[in-house]
């Protein structure tokens, strides 16, 4: 299997342009035409695991977590990062991340929680903003639909819950071909009117690429008008954190001890309780506390997270009950969707589950 391969099953998961500006996901270390023979799932890559990759005989690390967030000046085995890549370099182990593009998909980091939830009538919390783009294109009318058919294949025209959304507008286009050309319809250097189609549809701007060979590819014209334009519009497939709802309201209080059986937490923190159920749950793995008053706002009567300080606490203000499962516990089930997607598009494909304790947080 060629790691070039499995990249790119990733990354039509979640794509890398939904990571952060700060991050750096996707390949750290690795040849993306080497041959794969098994991949190691974890959250963070240390040395124990580049260790335990090279015992497992598998030559590909897929974490959450990014080994390198910070540039690296030089590779002297000063530091863990360091040591971490000269290692995987040596022993000739790939290393690939899916780290806040894996956050940031409605299949993602978020929804795998909800999922351990029980939650329902999940949707993201907080969705990225200049996500959207709005093709505009004109065809002859007898080809208008086969051009709309290719662009809603590509992923265009799905609005919440419904698909293959377009408006058409029909008029008259005019050209006048050029010597040299090979014009659709009329003859080179007079002026032609043709009865057109105008499209306009909506697509995710990850998707461009993809819209525009399909367009390109079953359009008639040998130059093909469109225009692109960006749309303030929320994408509501992609985004920070979730929300959703128990089937029945909870005991508060009894669903906090199922929140840290379900998280294997040695300790929780949490605000006061202020309500005596709860039903609407907000969530977002790793760090979230910049959502909390989009969970205020949400009218989520919980958020779950990690990373809240102290001071962030006084922010539920008494209008949520804000819990800090910790880092590492909100997004350990990552593993699980590396997994799934690994085995859903190659079931034949060597996986093993790294067995290394990489939480660095201890309690006593």
């Amino acid at each position: 299997m060629k790691l070039s391969e499995i990249i790119a099953v990733f990354e039509s998961y979640a794509p890398l342009s939904y990571q952060e500006s700060y991050d750096n996901a996707g390949l750290t270390v690795g040849d993306t035409g080497m041959e794969i023979s098994a991949a190691l799932l974890c959250i963070d890559v240390t040395e124990a695991v580049v260790e335990e990759a090279r015992q497992k005989g598998a030559n590909l690390i897929i974490s959450h977590h990014p080994v390198i967030f910070k540039p690296l000046k030089q590779l002297t085995a000063a530091t863990g990062p360091e040591r971490i890549i000269i290692s995987a370099i040596t022993g000739k182990i790939a290393l690939y991340c899916a780290h806040t593009n894996m956050d940031n998909i409605s299949g993602g980091v978020n929804r795998k929680i909800c999922q351990k939830l029980n939650l329902e009538k999940t949707r993201i919390l907080s969705p990225l903003p200049n996500s959207l783009r709005k093709l505009v294109t004109f065809v002859p009318t007898a080809h208008a639909e086969e051009v709309r058919s290719a662009l809603f294949a590509a992923g265009a025209g799905s609005i919440g819950a419904y698909d293959s959304c377009s408006f058409n507008l029909e008029g008259k286009g005019s050209f006048r071909a050029s010597e040299g050309s090979n014009p659709y319809a009329g003859e080179i250097g007079k002026l032609h009117f043709e009865n057109e189609a105008r499209i306009e549809t909506i697509f995710p701007a990850v998707l461009k690429t993809k819209i525009l060979k399909a367009l390109l590819k079953v359009h008639p014209y040998e130059e093909v008008a469109y225009d692109i334009f960006p749309v303030e519009n929320e994408y509501e497939q992609a985004g920070w954190g979730m929300i959703g709802e128990l089937k029945e309201p909870a005991n508060t209080l009894d669903f906090l001890q199922q929140i840290k059986d379900i998280f294997k937490c040695q300790v929780i923190r949490h605000t006061r309780v202020i309500r005596k159920t709860v039903k609407k749950i907000a969530v977002c793995g790793g760090s979230g506390s910049f959502l909390i008053q989009r969970a205020i706002s949400s009218g989520a009567d919980m958020f779950i997270t990690g990373d809240v300080k102290y001071h962030q606490f006084f922010d539920a203000e008494d209008h949520i009950v804000l819990v800090d499962t910790g880092h590492f516990e909100s997004e350990q089930f990552t593993i699980e969707i590396f997994y799934e997607i690994l085995k859903k598009n190659l079931p034949n494909f060597a996986i093993h589950f790294s067995s290394i304790q990489t939480n660095p947080i201890y309690y006593l």
